[in-house]
């Protein structure tokens, strides 16, 4: 193998060459994250016949110009691959692909660029559309614990440092409660200056209503457990190109190298050479047309076909405490914790299913419709869905996030989406619900006050109550066992 170097509008680029005389196809990896961590993933590209040109994005690490996120990346790409097309080595047909912010690059390729620079096909993996998406639900939540620790990491600076926000809750276990907002950087001691205008981020959607008029194959790739979970189906489903694939998983943010809960043998998938066998069939519009795929069922080493949905199913739940409780942001329900507290005030209402007769897959959307009522004008209400065995274990299943502001004290009957699962439960496992008002520190606070959670600087406590009878819990449950598909053949056909 060859492998050069070169500046190509001062964004520093590494190409590795397969052996033999050439041209070949290419693979574009645009990254802030390091080029020189993907050398691995660029050898076995190149190992498999492609010529693999990663790339750091403006403003990172070996890269001239200034780092400002989601602003440059369809222009930079554009260069770049018109670079690439004018390169001896070059066949003339590139994929672009990447993971994570990565993803972005890519898509924004396919989705934005003049036809001259569009990509011939995409890969992205765990997609990061954009700055509204990775920063709010759709509910409009904020997600403090990813952005804060993304942003304490690689935010206003030319490197990383992974372990930044880590170090930084060591020393000061309260960081992520400071008020208001918008003022961590200083109390993290970093000069931040664009971590307050990620929050101004609210139009969520942009690249995903583009999908519908995308004219080349896309792989779509996710975890189950992944913040972007739902942002990756909702690609796959608008996607306009000729064929689009989705393999979603059991996986975190990291994929295979973070199984999650339920993950078994049969999860263990070899990604590298599934892309490089998608992407030649691609390349050769050798794909069935349409959508298609895999996703994984946790808890029983199957492959169910993508967009596989059971049929709706509601279950009734026993309230076992606090119909009448207090959200109090000072003292805020856990995200990191699944223990109960069954002394004191209630700060969550809770309920569950008796143990389940028989084993069960629930594949699809989950949903809580309930009637409840706040005593502030602002009020957030979080439906955690926890799987608890005979044994007494408890599994995070799903979680739901929806804001909602209107007259105190008013009563009203309202829908929470907890996203979709995947997942195989066993004869005799109790489904818990908990419906709070705060999942701290995975999403900010909400201060009961009608400002801004993100330049509140006052807190109050919310009294709830929650009419148990009203509060319905929908899967969509699978009628027979199901056969497994291989994810292998699935997604390269």
């Amino acid at each position: 193998m060859t492998s050069l170097h070169a500046s190509v509008g001062g964004l520093a680029t590494d190409v590795r060459l397969p052996d033999g005389p050439g041209p070949f196809p290419a693979v574009l990896v645009r990254t802030p994250y390091d080029r020189t961590r993907h050398r691995a993933e660029a050898h076995g590209w190149a190992r498999r016949g492609f010529a693999a040109v990663v790339q750091d994005v403006r403003g990172r690490f070996a890269s001239a110009g200034e780092w400002r996120p989601y602003e440059n990346e369809a222009a930079d790409g554009a260069v770049t691959a018109r670079w690439i097309r004018r390169q001896p080595w070059s066949d003339g047909r590139y994929v672009a692909a990447g993971g994570s912010y990565g993803a972005h690059c890519a898509l924004v390729l396919a989705l934005e660029a003049d036809r001259e620079a569009r990509p011939d096909a995409v890969v992205a993996a765990v997609p990061a559309l954009g700055p509204a998406e990775t920063a709010r639900e759709p509910s409009g939540v904020e997600r403090l614990l990813s952005r804060a620790g993304w942003w304490a990491a690689h935010g206003d600076r030319r490197d990383s440092d992974e372990g930044a926000l880590d170090e930084a809750l060591a020393a000061d276990p309260e960081l992520l409660a400071h008020l208001p907002l918008t003022g961590l950087p200083a109390r993290l001691g970093r000069r931040l200056p664009s971590w307050a205008g990620l929050w101004r981020h609210r139009e969520r959607g942009r690249l995903t209503a583009r999908a519908g008029n995308a004219g080349v194959p896309l792989l779509a790739v996710g975890g189950h457990h992944d913040p972007f979970a739902e942002d990756t189906v909702a690609l796959w489903r608008a996607w306009g190109g000729p064929s689009a694939r989705l393999l979603l998983g059991p996986w975190g943010h990291g994929l295979t190298s973070t199984p999650g809960p339920g993950a078994g043998p049969a999860h263990r998938v070899n990604l590298g050479e599934l892309y490089a066998r998608w992407a030649r069939r691609a390349l050769t519009g050798a794909l069935a047309p349409g959508r298609h795929g895999a996703l994984a069922l946790s808890g029983g080493d199957l492959w169910l076909p993508a967009g596989t949905d059971g049929e709706p199913r509601t279950f009734g739940l026993r309230p076992l405490r606090g119909s009448a409780f207090t959200a109090d942001p000072g003292r805020p329900v856990r995200s990191d914790d699944l223990t109960v507290p069954t002394r004191g005030l209630p700060d969550r209402c809770l309920l569950a299913t008796p143990p389940l007769p028989r084993p069960l897959d629930a594949v699809g959307p989950v949903r809580v419709r309930l009637r409840a009522t706040a005593d502030t004008p602002s009020a957030d209400w979080i439906a955690r869905l926890v799987a608890v065995t005979p044994e007494g274990a408890a599994e995070r299943l799903a979680v739901g996030t929806l804001r909602r502001e209107q007259p105190p004290g008013t009563e009203s009957e309202f829908t929470v989406d907890l996203g979709r699962v995947a997942h195989r439960l066993r004869a005799g496992v109790r489904l818990r619900l908990e419906i709070a008002g705060h999942h701290f520190p995975a999403h900010a606070r909400n201060p009961h006050t009608g400002d801004d959670p993100v330049t509140a600087d006052r807190l109050l406590p919310s009294g709830r109550e929650v009419a148990p009878e009203s509060v319905t819990l929908t899967l969509h449950v699978l009628a027979s066992r199901p056969t497994s598909t291989d994810p292998a053949k699935e997604i390269p056909r």
